[in-house]
């Protein structure tokens, strides 16, 4: 068999979506949850006028994570008219929600209310936007104690920010197809990071910046009607990564890096921004996270070269598998049948990597 089917089985062990029966149990919590908070903020009088997901949900490219962990990326939003001039009031409203439901951590954030359920492995990210007769969006930002000039209603676009990802207009001939590949990698990256990183790393390694950064190096020809191999166009997209601007130098240290990715519409903030030693948000991540990402990508790159120039099937996996973790299953034996350029065919399967870790989801803001 090729290594594209076998891609495609990793991709099928992975892929998750609000449809998946792994999923049934969050996204009844999420509808009970919603309901709850529509019938508090219409006792504040303030309605809510449209809610969406938000986050790999919305745009497809959602995993299964590794730790059984679930995400809930929700938004609400209000009309402008309605809306208090103090943004985290509704926030407050809420985490009140929240508080009496079976959730613990639950805390205000600068752009979210965020929480997790004491019996289940569910984290749920909520964000409160206003949105006016124009159909502008304005993300409420500012956690309880929050000075008045950090506490604002800030202009963002999260429908545009979604819509982008989801885009396919430069990508020509069957570009459904070619789209959906787009996805395929994203998951197939942020299940590497899962991998591949320690917790707090990875944790910093942020789903969206993932994203971004592959959204905009994925460029198949244009003319094209059929893809590459995932395998093929993954190389293709790393080899891109590590020849753009996204790493700066972090120091003096010429083996220390940033990495720094802006959000391709509204509000344009630095992705990676972290607080630097003087408590101040500085673009771009810290070394720490920035070096290690570079490095890694680095790795993956020559394992990704080792896995095109290697004529063995059985061998190709094993390397495949040491990158993405038991998922990806290595072919214990081959024998007759379809074959692949080294006459070998697969006729079973089984895991080697130890995959450990804890799932990651940043939510679009």
């Amino acid at each position: 068999m090729s290594i594209q089917t076998h891609f495609n089985k990793f991709n099928e062990e992975i892929y998750l979506t609000n449809q998946s029966d792994e999923y049934k149990d969050a996204k009844e919590k999420d509808t009970s949850i919603l309901g709850e908070i529509k019938t508090k903020f219409t006792e504040e009088s303030y309605k809510v006028e449209e809610s969406f997901l938000q986050g790999s949900f919305a745009v497809d490219t959602a995993i299964k994570n590794i730790d059984g962990d679930y995400d809930i990326d929700r938004s609400v939003v209000i009309k402008s008219n309605d809306a208090p001039d103090d943004p985290v009031k509704p926030k407050q409203a809420v985490l009140k929600v929240l508080e009496n439901r079976n959730f613990k951590n639950a805390v205000v954030k600068l752009p979210c209310i965020t929480a997790d359920y004491k019996s289940k492995k569910l984290h749920i990210d909520y964000t409160v936007y206003i949105k006016d007769e124009s159909g502008n969006y304005k993300l409420a930002v500012g956690k309880i104690g929050s000075s008045d000039h950090i506490k604002k209603w800030a202009p963002s676009d999260p429908i545009g920010l979604m819509e982008w990802i989801s885009g396919s207009d430069t990508y020509g001939t069957n570009s459904a197809i070619k789209r959906k590949q787009f996805k395929r990698l994203v998951r197939f990256m942020k299940r590497w990071r899962d991998v591949t990183f320690s917790e707090q790393i990875r944790k910093k390694i942020f789903s969206i910046g993932l994203t971004v950064i592959i959204k905009n190096e994925y460029r198949p020809d244009f003319s094209a009607t059929e893809v590459e191999d995932d395998l093929t166009a993954l190389k293709k997209v790393i080899d891109k990564i590590l020849l753009r601007q996204y790493f700066v130098f972090a120091s003096s240290n010429p083996d220390q890096y940033r990495v720094s990715v802006d959000l391709p519409r509204s509000p344009y903030t630095n992705i990676f921004q972290h607080k630097n030693s003087m408590g101040i948000w500085t673009d771009g991540s810290d070394k720490n996270i920035g070096t290690q990402l570079k490095n890694k990508l680095t790795t993956l790159q020559e394992k990704l070269k080792q896995a095109i120039d290697e004529i063995d099937e059985i061998k190709q996996c094993k390397i495949l598998n040491s990158v993405f973790g038991n998922d990806f299953k290595i072919l214990q034996k081959a024998s007759t049948g379809n074959s692949n350029s080294s006459g070998k065919t697969a006729t079973t399967v089984f895991p080697v990597a130890g995959a450990v870790g804890t799932s990651q989801g940043a939510f679009l803001q």
